[in-house]
């Protein structure tokens, strides 16, 4: 049973996603997206003004007759989005939790992906799947996506991204545009990434609150690790401890950043208190930009 305020949480997602894919962000969905699959049609004789690097050379052979191999623009994309549900995701220092940001992270992209007929589905994960649900089109399975990722409650508390990477190569056999949400505080999962990206086209978006980038000066604070469960107690009124912690965030950061740029993987970085729709449309732009030149 679906509680009011969870009923009321998917709605405002609602509003919020429609309204921005309607003003900004179906554009850009489009113009990103569209047209990058191309699936084989039929082959044809060659005609003057025809690419020549189109041309069949099997079939010119055997026939005597130049042809060429025609493509058209896929018509429909798959979009999966893999979104990391550890108990590290239950947090948030200002107004929402990075678990939050997630939900409405798929629910804007998830319409975007209807505006553009495309389909969306979703697996949600810890150290093990939690969920898995196929992908669809349709109004009604978007807000499903978003349900139930606020709604399930993960048996698992940590993070395992191997385990889902490897269980999207056994029920994902086509090309997907795939939306890697976490926090990504995990053990290495540089190899399956690896292996993923060259199946499919994967865009890493990792959630960071703002306390977990520097901390406040509150003297003496109990920080808690939800997916551990160690507990421990730092001084915060000694600058050298906020700096040493402040140096540690931003090398995390920065390392994850370095792991993304080497597999050539599209990372989009956020932190909870930042406008993620302008965060999205600056990615979508500047990955159009690379498309044309």
């Amino acid at each position: 049973m679906i509680s009011h305020e969870l009923q009321q949480k998917i709605r405002q997602i609602q509003i919020t996603a429609s309204k921005a894919v309607s003003d900004v962000l179906a554009g850009e969905y489009h113009s990103v997206f569209k047209g990058r699959g191309m699936e084989f049609d039929e082959v044809r004789l060659y005609q003057p003004g025809d690419d020549v690097r189109t041309i069949d050379w099997n079939v010119t052979a055997r026939t005597g007759e130049p042809h060429i191999k025609r493509y058209v623009e896929e018509r429909e994309l798959t979009i999966l989005f893999l979104v990391d549900l550890s108990a590290s995701g239950a947090f948030g220092s200002a107004d929402r939790l990075k678990n939050d940001i997630a939900a409405e992270l798929c629910g804007l992209l998830a319409f975007a992906a209807i505006r553009n007929n495309d389909k969306a589905g979703l697996i949600a994960f810890s150290d093990d799947i939690e969920l898995f649900i196929p992908p669809k089109k349709g109004t009604s399975h978007a807000l499903r996506l978003v349900r139930d990722i606020l709604h399930i409650q993960p048996k698992g508390r940590k993070t395992d991204i191997n385990t889902v990477l490897n269980y999207v190569a056994r029920v994902q056999n086509k090309r997907a545009v795939i939306f890697l949400i976490s926090d990504f505080r995990a053990p290495d999962f540089s190899k399956t990434l690896r292996a993923t990206a060259r199946r499919h086209d994967v865009i890493a978006i990792s959630i960071t609150d703002p306390a977990e980038l520097a901390l406040p000066k509150a003297g003496l604070l109990r920080l808690v690790d939800n997916e551990s469960g160690k507990v421990e107690i730092i001084d915060t009124s000694n600058s050298t401890v906020r700096r040493r912690f402040q140096t540690l965030a931003a090398d995390r950061r920065q390392g994850l950043a370095r792991l993304f740029k080497k597999q050539a993987i599209d990372h989009i970085p956020l932190v909870t208190d930042d406008d993620y729709v302008v965060d999205l449309v600056r990615f979508f732009r500047a990955r159009e930009r690379r498309r044309v030149h």
